[in-house]
């Protein structure tokens, strides 16, 4: 696999430069203009040459239920998202192909899956994820979302006593499902990456987390958890533990330079410091914390105090899309309402920065992935500068993150390898996709739930709502 793509547009310190890339053996061999041709010679011309991103974090099933739950709070959407028609692997299949290239066709080359698991089919749940992945060619990270505590448990008790369920399946089972699927699956040169990622705070007993904690040292995984995503969370966290959920995972040494933390929206400056002396990354999800009135997470405090911030598009009922560049423009100026102060604000170019290196330092690759750079692997994309919504010829970074760009993918590459050529994913037929995912699926409107109208009441006593 050697190519060498010509006369690119590339980003430098305060300007641009038109450069040729030399990439062998996966990997970028050198940046520089005028290079001779080695391999293959692809036309850089009017293309703006980029790292690719990565969406840090979603849950490809999601995509069955997208756009079908009305307006409620993560406590209740959940409710809603359990009412639905349970998942099958062939759905888990397709999920898993729409997710990897809704991804590519925004600009990520890496997709952290938070997976949801068939209950009696958790691996071959895992299995037939990482298959559609390679597939595609994108670089995956599986993250199976596990818990061992049941639904309920997730709302904070407030004053009032409640009984919970007993989890259907046992902690240690659920930790050896995570460990067979590591042994079997985990393929790094491959493209494919299992993590340890239980759900939260909310819904995992200490004993899961240090388990993980355990199964992450052992075989050198990375780690990955929603965080705080609501006030529901941080009331529930001070009942658990008598303190913040960070202190308590700093305590139980879950948080470190191998952890991803999905939200992070309800943190105090204390939480900040915690991240930041323990180089967690934060992955920030705004269009679902906006689509679930979590709140606005503080990512310029974040970026203030030293923690790495990257972008995730959260999984596609909770966002309803997997444009990982609509959530970069989003969770870029979101955030300029809430600090007077514009010098703190984040740039395109900051943001493009989140969003590749700040996405391979969460999942300790930065020495690997994330940048332009001479030894690393060529996970690349070049965007079309032509294209309607790039134009007209200003500052090709501002148009891409601040602008509407829609079809601007050109050509993409995982590890050297083509995976969008002409604006086309090659490795699949997306119109087979497509029709496949059409006949899957049914016309429904959003609908009230049962489950939502038992929880309804506790929990807007408890979140101080009047009933």
């Amino acid at each position: 696999m050697k190519f060498t793509i010509k006369n690119a547009l590339i980003p430098t310190d305060n300007a641009y430069a038109f450069v040729d890339v030399q990439i062998g053996d996966g990997k970028i061999a050198a940046i520089a203009p005028n290079l001779d041709v080695i391999g293959t010679a692809i036309d850089g011309t009017n293309q703006l040459l980029l790292p690719g991103f990565i969406n840090a974090h979603t849950h490809s099933s999601e995509m069955w239920q997208r756009g079908a739950i009305p307006p409620l709070p993560l406590e209740l959407w959940l409710a809603e998202l359990y009412d639905f028609a349970p998942l099958d692997l062939e759905k888990v299949y397709l999920s898993a192909l729409g997710t990897a290239v809704e991804t590519l066709l925004s600009g990520g080359t890496s997709v952290v899956d938070h997976l949801v698991l068939i209950p009696e089919q958790e691996f071959e749940t895992i299995a037939t994820a990482a298959r559609a992945y390679k597939e595609v060619g994108i670089r995956a990270f599986i993250a199976p979302l596990i818990q061992d505590e049941s639904l309920t448990a997730g709302i904070p008790s407030g004053e009032t006593q409640q009984t919970h369920e007993p989890y259907f399946r046992s902690t240690q089972a659920t930790l050896d499902i995570i460990e067979e699927a590591v042994k079997q699956l985990h393929r790094p040169d491959e493209g494919v990456n299992i993590l340890v990622a239980p759900t939260g705070i909310q819904l995992c007993s200490d004993a899961l987390f240090t388990g993980c904690i355990e199964l992450s040292d052992r075989y050198n995984l990375c780690r990955h958890s929603h965080l705080l995503e609501t006030k529901a969370q941080e009331k529930l966290a001070e009942e658990k533990y008598g303190c913040s959920a960070v202190e308590h995972l700093n305590r139980i040494g879950y948080l470190s330079d191998r952890t991803s933390l999905a939200h992070c929206v309800w943190l105090s400056d204390a939480d900040i410091k915690i991240l930041a002396e323990t180089q967690s990354t934060v992955v920030h999800n705004p269009l679902s914390n906006l689509r679930l009135g979590s709140g606005v997470a503080p990512i310029l405090k974040y970026r203030q105090a030293g923690v790495n911030v990257t972008f995730g598009c959260d999984g596609a009922s909770s966002n309803d899309s997997q444009d990982l560049l609509e959530a970069i423009k989003i969770g870029s100026i979101l955030h300029n309402i809430t600090d007077l102060d514009y010098q703190h604000w984040i740039t395109p170019r900051q943001a493009v920065e989140m969003a590749s290196l700040g996405g391979a330092k969460g999942l300790n690759l930065a020495d690997q992935l994330g940048s332009l750079s001479i030894g690393k692997q060529a996970d690349l994309v070049l965007y079309d500068l032509t294209n309607l919504s790039l134009l007209p010829r200003t500052d090709p970074i501002g148009l891409l993150v601040l602008g509407r760009p829609s079809n601007v993918v050109n050509h993409a590459w995982m590890n050297g390898k083509q995976i969008v050529a002409n604006g086309k994913v090659t490795t699949i037929n997306v119109n087979d996709l497509r029709k496949q995912i059409f006949n899957h699926s049914q016309w429904h409107s959003q609908r009230p739930s049962p489950t939502v109208d038992q929880l309804a009441t506790h929990y807007r006593a408890v979140m101080g709502l009047p009933s």
